[in-house]
């Protein structure tokens, strides 16, 4: 267990936003404090967490005086639920966070030489903008004071919710979020008394027992929606929970479960079977049609993924003649989004069943200039693959959080398109990948989007030009 530290840090103001998500403070002899669910101005006592030579963390005691900027959090899960840390934050300040912390990745800590940076494209939804959420039943749910735990029914241990900070086995019961438009709130209310009523186990993350798991809301600008049930081994009163979910909600037009039997949650390598309903809802982007399956990639603010690759079709300049290839193509949402001023686009993605995917959006699309293919990417794009699909004018990046691999970036240097577009939702690590791309590239352009409201993540596209 680690030592509790005894220092308090009092009357510290906070002076600006720092990187993922604290604040920063300074002591009376300068030395760094980072503060989390702090606002500038605020002036604050600080339990410090862990302290470094150079620099220390904390968490608020006591707010002695709010900043005037300061706002009321609007969830009252805020502070205990990982999620929204930014909600006192007024909106025009996380932009500027947002904004900073691009510049301070590419250029303070990256080192690269950039024209000025474009004003961050905002988003038009602060709350309610996503369209999936994932949530764990737990046998052990979170309390803010652990002895309850003991006083507590087995029934009322119970929980249905977020995992709590960096803690895989700890959920946070959640009564509403603000994270996703109704009926996402009802349908989890409704799975937690049902599994609760029919005595259902739910499960226990530290042990691996128990019967329900975790489950999927997916919606669509539309208002349809897909839910995904996840149990840990097969019974028959799976059927009877889907059949009472499927007549309360109507608006359920895709509605799957899944037996995993695996030690963790992740569905990717799961049969996820479709009990009743459509095999999946439909996403609709300037005219064109995406099917968004239990396992698809989509961006999960659907506006501004539109305004996102918009961005990403401006920058990659397109004249009809250009042969594209899209890397890390999920569904192939971006490829087709470019596809109509291309002469052929190639996409490649890791997931089979997501190149599953955008063939069938290709094909209902009419779009027969894009060709998919999947497997590993540093497998499938070597010299011998550009060969044969044809050298690309235009590459377009969207990689994971990790970013690029370096032999992925070689055979890109190789291949020596035209221009680069780099979309990352990772700032830091663009700005490795970049690095390596330097000697070869220059960035001729680079465009924050705000896709997360009330949080530190930021996506951000380069243009990047052969020198």
């Amino acid at each position: 267990m680690r030592k509790k530290l005894d220092l308090v840090l009092e009357d510290l103001l906070i002076k600006k936003v720092a990187a993922e998500g604290k604040a920063i403070a300074y002591t009376p002899e300068g030395i760094v404090v980072f503060v989390e669910f702090a606002v500038p101005g605020d002036v604050v006592d600080v339990q410090v967490t862990k302290k470094k030579d150079n620099f220390f963390e904390g968490r608020i005691l006591r707010i002695k005086k709010p900043s005037e900027q300061r706002l009321e959090p609007f969830c009252k899960h805020f502070g205990i639920c990982g999620g929204c840390k930014w909600q006192p934050l007024p909106y025009e300040l996380q932009l500027e966070a947002k904004q900073q912390q691009v510049y301070d990745q590419l250029v303070r800590i990256g080192h690269l030489e950039v024209p000025e940076i474009s004003p961050i494209i905002g988003s038009e939804k602060t709350r309610l903008y996503r369209n999936k959420l994932e949530f764990s039943f737990s046998n052990r749910r979170w309390l803010v004071v652990a002895e309850e735990q003991e006083s507590l029914s087995p029934a009322e241990r119970c929980g249905l919710g977020f995992h709590v900070g960096r803690f895989f086995d700890k959920v946070l019961d959640i009564e509403q979020c603000w994270l996703q438009p109704e009926p996402s709130n009802a349908i989890r209310l409704f799975c937690k008394r049902y599994a609760l009523d029919h005595g259902f186990e739910f499960y226990n993350l530290r042990e691996n027992s128990g019967f329900i798991r975790n489950m999927f809301v997916r919606n669509n600008e539309a208002g349809d929606v897909m839910v995904i049930l996840c149990f840990a081994y097969w019974a028959d009163a799976i059927k009877d929970m889907l059949d009472a979910l499927a007549e309360a909600f109507p608006q359920v037009k895709s509605l799957y479960y899944v037996v995993n039997e695996k030690l963790n949650d992740t569905i990717g390598d799961q049969e996820c079977i479709l009990y009743k309903g459509d095999d999946a809802i439909w996403e609709t982007m300037e005219g064109l049609r995406f099917k968004i399956g239990p396992k698809s990639f989509y961006q999960t603010n659907a506006p501004q993924a539109y305004r996102l690759y918009s961005v990403a079709r401006e920058f990659a300049g397109l004249t009809g003649d250009e042969v594209v290839y899209d890397l890390y193509t999920g569904t192939g949402t971006i490829a087709q989004f470019v596809s109509s001023r291309a002469s052929k686009v190639v996409g490649i993605e890791y997931v089979p069943e997501a190149i599953e995917d955008a063939r069938i959006n290709a094909d209902a699309n009419g779009i027969t200039n894009c060709e998919f293919i999947a497997g590993d990417m540093k497998d499938v794009l070597t010299d011998g693959f550009i060969a044969a699909h044809g050298r690309p004018d235009v590459i377009i990046l969207d990689p994971p959080r990790a970013g690029v691999h370096p032999d992925v970036v070689k055979v890109i240097l190789n291949a020596r398109p035209r221009t680069i577009v780099y979309v990352s939702c990772n700032p830091a690590s663009q700005a490795r990948d970049i690095a390596l791309m330097s000697a070869l590239y220059r960035i001729d352009a680079v465009q924050p989007v705000d896709m997360f409201p009330q949080t530190h993540h930021v996506e951000n596209v380069c243009k990047l030009t052969l020198k």
